[in-house]
């Protein structure tokens, strides 16, 4: 039995008679005070029995009923009920309660099972048919991944975390056409992330150097008709054309790409749908993880040093893109010069691109690296591994590593021609010249 969080006189209860050999479902409804009850199991077959109803606690009206096989809900105080089933398995259900958003459920045995973030159920209009974008719950900015290792094996019994980022809701009607778009934007309007349905889909890397079972398979905007759900992942947009790299604290089938775009702080964004040609915008509030102890100086002055060492690597990734493939060029030139008198200029170019390097870094075997762009990826990660504000030395090898990277735009432009002018030789000596972007 249930009492109504909204009315006194209101109480639901649910009668199971399977010992009576009455499979029939039974739930009852009272609206003054238990002088009269109403049977309500309209939608409910007819040989399922009901263990258990639950009023919802924010929405009026809003019912959850388990039963032998599954969960059904009402928007009409019990006048009329729909499967809830999703994902869950048939299975008895025994108990099942409302806590905060979330509505979880004890089953006979199949474990607990947790239907994240029920607050599209709370607005939904079950007649409407049009596009629709719900109001999203407060989303916590929240290290998901607390893993300290590999992922543990796949047949290893484990739980699921709720899913990670900001929980966006939004229906479509069945006459929607055209591509889908959201935009996050902050409290100055401006745009923070943008995701549309025709987005491409990132190709599988061939040569990743990790199980495939370990990474997140592609988050899709939908623009097919129904219900859907879509993930902020609470960061800004990210660099363009970069290698997806994966940590080794990884989780089955659910690991992202490190992120190359800073945390977003905590306050009021704002999320527009845009679909069919009209606009939906509700406001979404982002809060930090409650656990930590940092205040909104620090968070602020760990994005502002974050988003320079970003747009760093910006302007650093197209020169490091180059030099990764001049390092290679120049390798393959001096395979096949073998023992042609272009030793001396191979050499000479390679102590050239060393200046770009830290050799001394660089183990045996490897390839030379843009050393200045290695460090502006590392300082950022180290930034975005801890929520708390950047230390002293922190900001000086920001500051240290701003003057590095102008040095590498002025100087970079000046081995062109000393390609160009070694290329001359390798075509002199007769043999093919090397590559430049």
């Amino acid at each position: 039995m249930d009492a109504s969080h909204f009315d006194p006189a209101t109480a639901y209860a649910a009668v199971n008679t399977i010992r009576l050999d009455d499979l029939r479902p039974h739930i009852y409804r009272t609206r003054d005070e238990g002088k009269t009850w109403q049977e309500i199991t309209s939608g409910i077959p007819a040989d399922e029995n009901v263990n258990v109803v639950r009023e919802d606690t924010r929405r009026r009206g809003l019912l959850f009923a388990g039963t032998e096989r599954g969960v059904y809900l009402s928007f009409d105080d019990g006048d009329h009920w729909q499967s809830l089933r999703l994902n869950l398995p048939a299975t008895s259900v025994r108990d099942l309660i409302v806590k905060d958003d979330d509505l979880a459920i004890a089953t006979h045995g199949r474990g607990f099972w947790i239907l994240d973030n029920i607050t599209a159920l709370r607005q939904i209009q079950p007649n409407e048919k049009s596009a629709l974008l719900f109001q999203p719950q407060t989303a916590l900015r929240v290290r998901w991944n607390s893993n300290t290792d590999t992922p543990l094996p796949p047949d290893e019994p484990v739980g699921e975390n709720p899913p990670e980022g900001a929980m966006i809701d939004y229906s479509l009607g069945e006459g929607s056409s055209g591509p889908v778009t959201i935009e996050i934007k902050d409290g100055r309007g401006e745009v923070v992330r943008r995701y549309a349905s025709d987005d491409p889909v990132p190709p599988e890397d061939a040569k990743l150097k990790i199980p495939r079972y370990w990474v997140r398979p592609p988050r899709v905007l939908s623009d097919k008709p129904g219900l859907h759900r879509f993930y902020w992942d609470m960061h800004g947009t990210p660099l363009p054309e970069t290698k997806a790299e994966y940590p080794m604290t990884a989780i089955y089938r659910e690991t992202a790409p490190v992120a190359t775009a800073p945390w977003a702080l905590p306050g009021n964004y704002s999320v527009v749908l845009t679909a069919g040609g009209k606009s939906f915008t509700q406001p979404l509030v982002l809060k930090m993880d409650p656990r930590l102890k940092v205040t909104d100086a620090e968070l602020t002055k760990q994005f502002e040093l974050s988003k320079r060492l970003q747009d760093l690597r910006a302007q650093l990734a197209p020169i490091g893109k180059s030099y990764e493939a001049l390092v290679g060029e120049l390798a393959k030139a001096k395979d096949r010069a073998g023992v042609k008198e272009v030793q001396e200029p191979i050499k000479n170019l390679r102590a050239r691109l060393e200046e770009f390097s830290n050799p001394a870094a660089v183990r045996a075997g490897d390839a030379l690296e843009l050393d200045v762009l290695n460090k502006v990826v590392k300082l950022f990660g180290d930034l975005q591994q801890v929520d708390a504000g950047p230390t002293a030395q922190q900001e000086i090898a920001c500051g240290d590593l701003q003057r590095a990277a102008r040095t590498v735009l002025e100087r970079w432009p000046a081995i062109a021609p000393e390609v160009q002018a070694f290329n001359a030789q390798l075509q002199a000596a007769g043999l093919e010249p090397i590559k430049f972007p």
